[in-house]
């Protein structure tokens, strides 16, 4: 019981500094502010977390451990290099439409950690590149996909989806679901993808 009631605590902690992060930016918000919002004394934070950078890399490091998790869930099935392709740009998507608190602190605040965390940060997203990475490589070598440079069209993936998080709210004029295939028919595009 004790296990759960530790991990619940860390998670207010996570989500509530998160929440602080994205409204006031990491410089501007004190422990004694993620503390009082997520109903602790500031000593007591200290069971929880390291320090506020920790605490930073923490969130950072969750959404793209989530972020992989997501792609790899999303790919796990049989089938050619373009549906897996299609699966893992529309998991890419919606992960940073529907988490787009998290990504903005993932991009607004790398510059925040010191280099040992930014570095830890920057592995991980070094990894799931390479992820999106071998898929397009996959489509090109399938001769399904007229992959220029894979690299770049990572780059270019990933821009997409970063600018979803900023500008998608519900409710619009669209669906994220349209959203999602509108983008991933154009990103297939980029790729000449025969039928997108």
């Amino acid at each position: 019981m004790t296990e759960l009631v530790e991990r619940s605590s860390a998670e207010v902690i996570r989500a509530e500094a998160a929440k602080l992060f994205f409204e006031r930016g990491y410089d501007a918000t004190s422990l004694r502010q993620v503390a009082a919002a997520s109903g602790l004394r500031v000593g007591s934070l200290y069971n929880h977390i390291d320090s506020k950078e920790h605490l930073l890399l923490q969130i950072m490091g969750g959404i793209m451990n989530d972020l992989m998790a997501s792609m790899k869930l999303a790919i796990d099935f049989d089938g050619d290099a373009v549906a897996r392709l299609r699966a893992a740009l529309a998991a890419h998507l919606k992960f940073h439409a529907e988490r787009a608190r998290e990504v903005f602190i993932g991009n607004a605040e790398l510059r925040s950690l010191s280099k040992e965390a930014r570095d830890v940060v920057i592995a991980k997203r070094h990894e799931y590149e390479l992820l999106l990475q071998d898929l397009i490589e996959e489509a090109g070598r399938a001769g399904l996909a007229d992959v220029v440079d894979a690299r770049l069209h990572v780059y270019s993936f990933v821009a997409q989806a970063t600018h979803i998080a900023g500008w998608f709210k519900p409710g619009g004029r669209m669906s994220l679901d349209e959203i999602v295939e509108i983008y991933t028919r154009m990103a297939l595009r980029e790729l000449r993808v025969e039928g997108a």
